[in-house]
C-alpha cells in the first residue's frame, strides 16, 4: 500500500475507533504464546519490504508506519484520527490564532528542550532547513510545498509559513506523520550536502520518536529500539522488529510458527486461515485504504474514457471481494472512506458486461481472429504491473483477466519486487514508470480528502504521484477549490464536483475499499492503531 503525501500514502493508508470490531477475543494479559521471544520485544510484518528508511523517498506504508515510530514530526494523530501537537506545542488553528484569519499565515511555536536521538537540539532552524529540502528541485522529492510564499524565523521557537494563497490541507501536509508526509531532518547533519538523494542518512536516519534505527538489514529486517532521549520518556518496548517477508504466503507460516508477533493490514483472503491459529487476537475496522487498477492514460489502448468505462463494468468487483477476499471489502465508485467525515456516497457502476461490449461496438473497437479488439491498429491487449508475492492480487488478477476476455480484452501481467515497485521515478520505479497499460495496488486516504496529489494536474510524475497522467479541468478546478476551504461541509461540495469528473472519465477503476486487518499476539497490551497512522502511538505498547 502506498500513503498519499498530500493526497497530495502503498498498503499501500481513518475512522473512529468506536466503530471497530474484534474478533478471537480480548486483549490478554498472559504468557506470550512464543516462548522464545524475549519480553518487551515486539516483531511485526506487513508482507513487504522497503526501498529507504527516510519518508522523504518512500512511499510505501511500511516506511510510513517505521517513520511514524523513529522520525520527527510537528503534529501526530491520535486513536481517533484526530491531529495533537508533537514538536508543536499546539496544533494550529483559526480558533487559536495559529492560522491567520484569511488562511494565508501558518504559525508553529517549537516545543523546547527536545533534542535529536543522537543528542543535539532540536529548534526552529530544523523546520527552516526541512521546509527548504523538500522544496529544493535537487532532491527527488514525491512532492513540494510549494503554496509556501515565504518561511519566517523570529527566533529559534517559532516558524511562519506565509503561503501564497489558503491551503486548507496544510496541517496534514507540512510535516505531519499522516500520509507518508516528508518528515523534518536534522539540520547538523544534512546541511552540507547539496541534495540527501543518496546520502548514509536515508539508510538509518536520525529522528525524534519513542523508537530509534538500530539497523537494518536489507531483505531481512530493520531493527528500532527504545530511544532515551525522547521527550515524552522511554517507551515500554525495548525493541521493535520489523521483518521482511515479502511473500504473503510466508508471512503466513511465520505468523504459524509465531515467528513474528504482528502481521498488520493484511488481506480479506487470509482472514479464515490466520483465524484458525491459536494465541492471536484480530482486530478490524473499516479503512481509509482502496485497492484500485489505473489506467495510464497517455498509452492509445486506453486512452479512451470509452474503453476505461467498458473495463469497469466488465469488472466483476463484488466477486473479487467474495471469492477472494472473503467478504471483506466494500465495492463502491469513489475513493472516499465510507466512514471518513468527507465520505460522498456516488453509488456503484454495476456489472454489466453486455453494456461493456455494446459500448466498444459502438466505438468502433473490433474483434480480431483472436478474439482481442482493435481499433486503427491499436490492440485492447493490455500489459498490467502488478507486485511480487501476492497470491491473493493474483487470484484477483486471474478474475478479470476471465472478466476481460469476454469482452475482447487482453491481458499480459508482469510482477515486480516491491523495492523496484514503489521506488522513486528517478531509480526506475514502476508505478510512476511508463512500462504498463494498467497497474494495481492501493491509496491510503488523507485527513480532509485532498487528492491533488494522486489526480492534480501539476502532479505528474516526478513532480507528483499522479501515475495515471490524468488531468481533468473540472476535477482541477474542485480540488483547488478545496485548499481554499477551511470549513468541512464546503471541501465536502468540492469533493463531490471532483469526484463526479473522476468517475465519469475513469481514469482508475476503485476495486474495493479495505478493512484493516491485523493480527497480534493475545499478549500484546494497549494497541490502538488509527486509519491513518497506525503507529503513531506506541509509547505505552507493551508485551
Amino acid at each position: 500500500m502506498i500513503r498519499n503525501r498530500g493526497l497530495a500514502p502503498a498498503l499501500g493508508a481513518a475512522l473512529l475507533i468506536s466503530l471497530c470490531t474484534r474478533a478471537g477475543g480480548a486483549l490478554d494479559s498472559s504468557a506470550r504464546v512464543d516462548a522464545a521471544s524475549q519480553p518487551h520485544v515486539l516483531t511485526i510484518s506487513d508482507g513487504g519490504d522497503v526501498n529507504t528508511l527516510n519518508p522523504h523517498f518512500g512511499q510505501l506504508a511500511a516506511v510510513a508506519n517505521l517513520s511514524e515510530m523513529t522520525m520527527a514530526w510537528l503534529v501526530r494523530w491520535d486513536e481517533h484520527n484526530q491531529p495533537y501537537p508533537e514538536l508543536a506545542t499546539q496544533v494550529p488553528t483559526q480558533a487559536n490564532g495559529g492560522v491567520s484569519r484569511d488562511g494565508r499565515t501558518i504559525t508553529y511555536h517549537i516545543r523546547k528542550g527536545v533534542v535529536w536521538s543522537d543528542g543535539m537540539p532540536f529548534n526552529a532552524d530544523d523546520v527552516v532547513f526541512s521546509t527548504a529540502v523538500v522544496n529544493n528541485p535537487a532532491n527527488n522529492e514525491f512532492g513540494r510545498f510549494d503554496q509556501i510564499a515565504r518561511v519566517d524565523e523570529p527566533d529559534k521557537y517559532t516558524v511562519i509559513y506565509h503561503l501564497k494563497k489558503p491551503f486548507s490541507p496544510a496541517i496534514a501536509t507540512f510535516f505531519s506523520s499522516c500520509c507518508a508526509n516528508a518528515c523534518l531532518l536534522p539540520k547538523h547533519l544534512l546541511s552540507r550536502y547539496r541534495n540527501i538523494n543518496n546520502v548514509p542518512y536515508n539508510s538509518l536516519p536520525v529522528g525524534i520518536g519513542p523508537f530509534k534505527f538500530a539497523r537494518w538489514d536489507r531483505s531481512k529486517q530493520v531493527v528500532l529500539v527504545a530511544n532515551p532521549l525522547y521527550w515524552r520518556g522511554r517507551p515500554r518496548l525495548d525493541e521493535i522488529i520489523y521483518k521482511i517477508v515479502p511473500d504473503h504466503d510466508a508471512l503466513l507460516a511465520q505468523l504459524k510458527a509465531h515467528n513474528v508477533d504482528m502481521w498488520y493490514q493484511f488481506s480479506g483472503a487470509y482472514l479464515t486461515r490466520i483465524q484458525a491459529l491459536s494465541g492471536y487476537t484480530i482486530y478490524r475496522q473499516a479503512s481509509y485504504a482502496y485497492n484500485h487498477y489505473d489506467f495510464n492514460i497517455m498509452h492509445p489502448d486506453v486512452s479512451d474514457p470509452v474503453v476505461r468505462q467498458a473495463l469497469r463494468f466488465a469488472l466483476n468487483r463484488q466477486a473479487l471481494v467474495d471469492k477472494v477476499e472473503h467478504g471483506i471489502g466494500f465495492v463502491q465508485d469513489s475513493v472516499t472512506p465510507a466512514t471518513a467525515p468527507y465520505f460522498v456516497d456516488m453509488g456503484t457502476t454495476p456489472y454489466d458486461p453486455a453494456k461493456a461490449n455494446a459500448l466498444l461496438d459502438q466505438a468502433g473497437w473490433e474483434r480480431g481472429t483472436d478474439g482481442i479488439r482493435a481499433k486503427n491498429g491499436v490492440k485492447l491487449d493490455l500489459h498490467v504491473a502488478a507486485q511480487d508475492g501476492r497470491p491473493d492480487t493474483d487470484a484477483q488478477l486471474a478474475l478479470i483477466r476471465d472478466d476481460w476476455k469476454g469482452i475482447g480484452v487482453g491481458m499480459q501481467v508482469r510482477h515486480y519486487p516491491a523495492s523496484l515497485m514503489f521506488a522513486p521515478p528517478q531509480q526506475g520505479g514502476v508505478v510512476y514508470g511508463n512500462a504498463w497499460d494498467v497497474i494495481t495496488f492501493a491509496w491510503a486516504a488523507d485527513p480532509i480528502g485532498d487528492y491533488s496529489g494522486i489526480y492534480g494536474c501539476n502532479a505528474f510524475p516526478p513532480a507528483g504521484q499522479n501515475n495515471l497522467r490524468w488531468c481533468d479541468k473540472t476535477a482541477q478546478d474542485a480540488m483547488n477549490a478545496l485548499f481554499g476551504h477551511y470549513d468541512p461541509a464546503q471541501r465536502k461540495a468540492d469533493l463531490r464536483t471532483m469526484m463526479q469528473a473522476f468517475i465519469s472519465d475513469a481514469p482508475s477503476i476503485v476495486s474495493y475499499l479495505r478493512v484493516d486487518l491485523f493480527a497480534y499476539n493475545k499478549s500484546l497490551k494497549n494497541y490502538h492503531p488509527n486509519n491513518l497512522t497506525p503507529f503513531d502511538n506506541m509509547m505505552n505498547v507493551d508485551i
